[in-house]
């Protein structure tokens, strides 16, 4: 594994869950860390646990429905250090419900911020990518975006989209790597179920970032030892 220090990583949904844990885990680790999420007063928080910690962080108030908004969440990063070596889209919304159920709304969040708050994180990041040379793009899917259940279809559906744009992604170009993230239920989703830690997919995260540059860990789907799915 190769150090992560100095390395800059832009975190969407980094209020919260995955993306709070991820913050902490790799600015530890020695990276420079770029937090974005609607709350900033959760930013806030995060951050000044960051630095007090002694480490490298800033943040920016991001919708990643906004594609404006994540485009300026990239540049940021690159205008504050210099460069954007990694960046992790992990926001995501979860409402279930069974289909007959009709909560179109709810399924048009899921689009808007599970697929095109993704597609806006590889639109963002990838000119920038492409003119230093190198980067890496970390999509959060999920246990999800492998098999479907009931109340989850459109959920399922937009994590297999996740799926497919990275590994469509990851065969168009040969300098940046693309890694999918596939949690089982973390204790950020739905605690009454056998859940596994958000520390425990951070500490995944890490291990992508931190193989070699011509190494590309694809994806790695994580699961509580217990879980039956």
């Amino acid at each position: 594994m190769s150090d992560i220090k100095g390395k800059v990583i832009a975190i969407t949904g980094a209020s919260s869950g995955i993306g709070e844990a991820a913050a902490k885990v790799l600015a530890a680790a020695g990276a420079h860390i770029v937090i974005g999420a609607r709350r900033t007063e959760r930013l806030e928080e995060l951050a000044g646990d960051i630095a007090a910690k002694g480490g490298s962080v800033r943040l920016r108030q991001l919708d990643v429905t906004d594609r404006s908004q994540v485009e300026a969440f990239a540049g940021f990063a690159r205008s504050e250090f210099g460069r954007l070596d990694v960046i992790i889209n992990n926001a995501g919304v979860m409402p279930l419900s069974p289909l007959e159920a009709l909560k179109v709304e709810e399924w048009d969040r899921m689009v808007d911020v599970n697929i095109k708050g993704v597609l806006y994180g590889i639109a963002a990041a990838l000119p920038i990518m492409k003119a230093q040379g190198s980067g890496q793009i970390i999509n959060l899917s999920s246990i999800g975006g492998h098999s479907v259940s009931p109340t989850a279809a459109v959920y399922c559906a937009t994590k297999f989209a996740v799926r497919a744009i990275s590994d469509g992604l990851r065969q168009e170009t040969d300098r940046i790597r693309v890694t999918v993230i596939s949690p089982g239920t973390t204790t950020s989703e739905l605690a009454e179920t056998i859940t596994i830690s958000p520390e425990a997919i951070a500490n995944s995260i890490l291990y992508a970032i931190s193989q070699p540059d011509d190494v590309d860990v694809s994806e790695i789907i994580i699961r509580p030892t217990a879980s039956p799915h």
